[in-house]
């Protein structure tokens, strides 16, 4: 059994669509479903158990879990939230229930891969290349890819980095991810404001060195992000942390252009100011660099953007399909 936390959100639920096209299905599905939409994520996919995360854990560390032989942990659950204030939640919920899931892997010799993030990289003025060496000279911009990146320094200190696969997370988008409110990816906010309103809003840049629009970031599509995921996971010298990005730094307004003429429409962007909040977190530039993972034999080139919010666009949010119902 394959077990994945996180199963039901954006990447959880794509990598679980990725297993069953591979034919796999005996899949145990952990998440925490709540008052959101984020069920209807799972609706097409095929699973043989789904647990709410903390019965899970519990259930696990007890002993009690009763799935038979565990093949893997993906564990991909954690409160993506960049602008989550609360320290202690993050700490509780990215940083020490990771933890306990890895000790259990290692002590019972599965497979453990789990989501760090490229927010771990912070103003990009260290660079962006996945070199474990270089994890202590990382400063994080948010609380989020500071819960992330402690647990990426805590396998390091304990010696697990070289027993485990970490996974770098680029700006991740497609289908599967409405659920997630105000971190909903800009592609699918473009879609929604291009289709309502027939333009689009952008941040102005406060950075002289970049236009507005002109801000640069490593989007990947969700796709390309499960099949670099499913070619570390049978590659057993895939151990370590690995950068999972497109290696390409794009513009917002190449992503805007891309969406308008995903709909068929002349551009329309409108630039508008960027809360004083974000202003000293914000990301100008990211770029994954992919040697990395490239050296492991992985050779796929990921679509282009143009072709990836084409695709997510036209087949999936105008039509309102969800991963599976292909």
């Amino acid at each position: 059994m394959y077990i994945v936390t996180g199963g039901a959100g954006l990447i959880g639920s794509a990598f679980v669509w990725r297993l069953n096209r591979e034919g796999i299905t005996d899949i145990m599905v952990v998440d925490h479903l709540g008052c959101s939409d984020k069920w209807k994520n799972l609706r097409a996919l095929k699973f043989s158990d789904y647990l709410e995360k903390d019965v899970f854990l519990e259930r696990l560390l007890n002993h009690s879990l009763n799935c038979g032989r565990i093949e893997a942990i993906i564990h991909l659950g954690a409160c993506s939230s960049t602008t989550e204030r609360d320290a202690t939640y993050l700490v509780s919920n990215n940083f020490e229930y990771s933890k306990k899931l890895c000790n259990f892997a290692i002590e019972h010799h599965t497979r453990f891969m789990y989501a760090s993030s490229c927010a771990t990289y912070g103003d990009g003025s260290q660079g962006y290349e996945d070199d474990e060496n270089a994890l202590e000279n990382l400063r994080p911009l948010n609380m989020y890819g500071y819960s992330k990146h402690m647990f990426d320094l805590w396998l390091k200190k304990y010696g697990r980095l070289s027993r485990v696969t970490g996974l770098k997370f680029s700006n991740i988008y497609g289908t599967n991810e409405l659920h997630k409110g105000e971190m909903r990816s800009v592609v699918c906010r473009a879609y929604e404001q291009i289709s309502t309103e027939k333009k689009m809003r952008l941040f102005k840049s406060y950075r002289p060195e970049y236009k507005d629009g002109e801000q640069q970031r490593d989007f990947l599509y969700v796709k390309d992000a499960v099949d670099m995921m499913i070619y570390l996971l049978n590659n057993s010298k895939g151990m370590g942390i690995y950068n999972i990005g497109s290696g390409r730094a794009e513009t917002w307004n190449a992503l805007a252009n891309a969406a308008f003429d995903a709909l068929d429409l002349q551009p329309d962007i409108e630039y508008i100011d960027m809360p004083e909040s974000l202003r000293d977190r914000y990301q100008y530039y990211t770029k994954a660099e992919m040697t990395k993972l490239r050296s492991l034999g992985y050779n796929k080139e990921p679509m282009s953007l143009h072709e990836a919010v084409s695709d997510y666009i036209r087949n999936y949010r105008v039509s309102d399909k969800f991963l599976g119902d292909e």
